[in-house]
């Protein structure tokens, strides 16, 4: 019996305390679903930027690598190009991972950081053509050269039916700003692919995830609750999930929460408020080159995740890590 699941038992005591300094209007929500009963929840492997430790991130062939892998979720970055169309980037911008730097001089814009001015090649100044001009593999190997910028269908084309998308709208602000609805856009792109229904995300399961809650917010005006929406939570947002009001909010408008792991590990019992309030928990990431001393291998801190701090799933850049002798039936609701 892992020690997650022994202390199950007492959590249910222990809950009510851990939630005490809720302000009244909220302490009764907290109640209301701590009550969701006790469903099981199977821990999920979700490649960041697909198989990222071994394949240039976000894409084609790091994706197929992360299907090869095992992974449950192969996750996708979302940026919008100059003529609308989602591409799987993380950066807003294109000459960290790319050759656009040789590819396209003229196109370089620049931008003031602090003290310093930046050289930038942002991807909304770019169409998906030029995108496609571009080496997006040889930065990070030479037997990837020629790999490609994908966009979401071809992502989509690819995962289908072998594992679940779990796309991110990054810098959806900006983006509105110069006059696109990320939101729409990936919500047409998830519907033309039959994705837009509870049966058609029966072979390919789909969590939406973002750090800007507006845009979950938007997301679930849309569509209601088609997808289960995921807050991630950075360091200058520590406080929604550190803060009972901040984990309730969240529960109003999404399914789950991802927080940065040094957020989750600076306070364990977060997780448990998270879980009783109807939360699932998803860190990000585990990298196998940044373990805890503690821990012999990522796949040890994987497990501890999962059987000690009751994780949902985590996203790890190392999907082929993922613990395949952790008691998955451990981790309830």
């Amino acid at each position: 019996m892992s020690f997650f699941r022994s202390r199950c038992r007492c959590d249910e005591q222990l809950v009510p305390f851990l939630v005490v300094g809720l302000v009244a209007c909220g302490s009764a929500l907290v109640e209301q679903r701590a009550t969701v009963g006790q469903r099981t929840v199977v821990p999920v492997n979700i490649a960041h930027r697909g198989a990222s430790a071994y394949a240039p991130e976000h894409t084609l062939e790091a994706y197929q690598l992360a299907i090869e892998m095992g992974a449950d979720f192969v996750e996708q970055d979302l940026q919008l190009t100059k003529d609308g169309i989602l591409v799987c980037l993380h950066d807003s911008t294109l000459e960290r991972t790319t050759d656009v730097e040789q590819r396209f001089p003229q196109l370089m814009v620049e931008l003031q950081d602090g003290d310093l001015i930046r050289q930038v090649w942002r991807v909304s100044d770019l169409t998906l053509a030029q995108i496609k001009e571009l080496d997006a593999g040889t930065w990070f190997g030479e037997e990837f050269r020629g790999a490609q910028v994908p966009t979401l269908q071809e992502a989509i084309d690819l995962i289908r039916g072998r594992a679940g998308i779990y796309p991110e709208t990054k810098d959806p602000e900006a983006y509105e700003v110069l006059g696109f609805n990320m939101e729409g856009e990936l919500i047409r792109v998830l519907a033309e692919n039959g994705l837009g229904t509870a049966g058609g995300q029966t072979a390919t399961p789909v969590f939406i995830q973002s750090f800007s809650a507006d845009s979950l917010r938007r997301v679930r005006a849309l569509v209601s609750d088609t997808y289960p929406l995921v807050q991630l939570v950075g360091l200058d947002q520590a406080e929604i999930f550190m803060s009972d009001r901040g984990l309730v909010d969240v529960s109003t408008y999404a399914a789950g929460v991802g927080p940065a792991l040094s957020i989750l590990l600076a306070d364990p019992t977060r997780t448990i408020v998270a879980r009783r309030i109807g939360l699932q928990v998803h860190p990000y990431t585990v990298r196998a080159t940044q373990v805890p001393m503690q821990f012999p291998d990522a796949t040890a801190y994987m497990s501890y995740l999962f059987s000690e701090l009751g994780a949902t799933g985590v996203f790890t850049d190392n999907p082929d890590l993922f613990p395949q002798g952790v008691d998955r039936d451990a981790v309830d609701r």
